[in-house]
């Protein structure tokens, strides 16, 4: 089976339509996949729900999506960067459902493991609790989550092989790899792609089973979304 796809487009080809769950990695514009998001654009798929930790800029990363309307829901932590999708949200034109960022990691983490909830002892006694099962352990209340899983997850590492096998690096190892077990297709942007076997098995941190589609993007942005230097002395 061929795992690598010539572009973006052609990787979403097929894959992506209207009224799909997507997860997409990445934490602020650190380990976003910059090339599949612009590509999920230009595919015109719209009403989608967008899992998330934050929601991009205007104008780049999800922020793209929230520009052309495609998104009708999002499930993030936090998403005070996008003035787009402040005005889209306060004017009643786009569904939010906020999560605590460790329980949206561990939702997407046990979605991909099969696990359907788990319960937690985060939010117990806030809005996140409302309307969620409680549950006493130990002498603690602790919520009952639902796991999260996704049509097609969108994940950015650092190195593939053509297997799939995939390498993140640093601080891109955030939401990437649990919304890649999340997704019933996964289709990763990497920034290189070696033969199969060159891995060290010990350094892979997603195996390939959860890999279905790769592209290469070898000179991806990155682009900084708070950028503060020390004034000069």
């Amino acid at each position: 089976m061929n795992k690598v796809y010539a572009s973006a487009a052609e990787a979403l080809a097929g894959v992506v339509r209207d009224g799909q769950t997507i997860a997409v990695g990445g934490f602020g514009l650190c380990g976003i996949p910059e090339a599949l998001i612009a590509a999920l654009r230009d595919s015109g798929a719209k009403g989608l729900t967008c899992i998330s930790n934050n929601a991009g800029v205007d104008g780049f990363g999800l922020g793209l999506l929230l520009a052309t309307r495609q998104i009708r829901k999002m499930i993030s932590s936090y998403v005070g960067e996008n003035k787009e999708f402040e005005r889209q949200y306060l004017a009643g034109e786009l569904e939010l459902e906020f999560t605590p960022q460790g329980t949206l990691a561990e939702k997407l983490r046990a979605g991909g493991a099969g696990i359907p909830a788990f319960f937690t002892r985060t939010g117990v006694g806030t809005i996140v609790a409302e309307g969620k099962e409680i549950r006493e352990f130990d002498g603690e209340q602790y919520v009952m989550e639902r796991s999260l899983t996704a049509d097609v997850a969108l994940v950015k590492a650092y190195k593939a092989d053509k297997a799939g096998n995939l390498i993140f690096r640093r601080t891109a190892r955030n939401f990437n790899p649990m919304c890649a077990m999340a997704g019933k297709v996964t289709v990763a942007e990497v920034e290189q792609i070696v033969e199969i076997g060159e891995l060290d098995p010990d350094e892979i941190h997603t195996p390939g089973i959860f890999v279905q589609r790769i592209v290469l993007n070898a000179h991806p942005e990155k682009r900084i979304e708070q950028r503060t230097v020390r004034a000069a002395a």
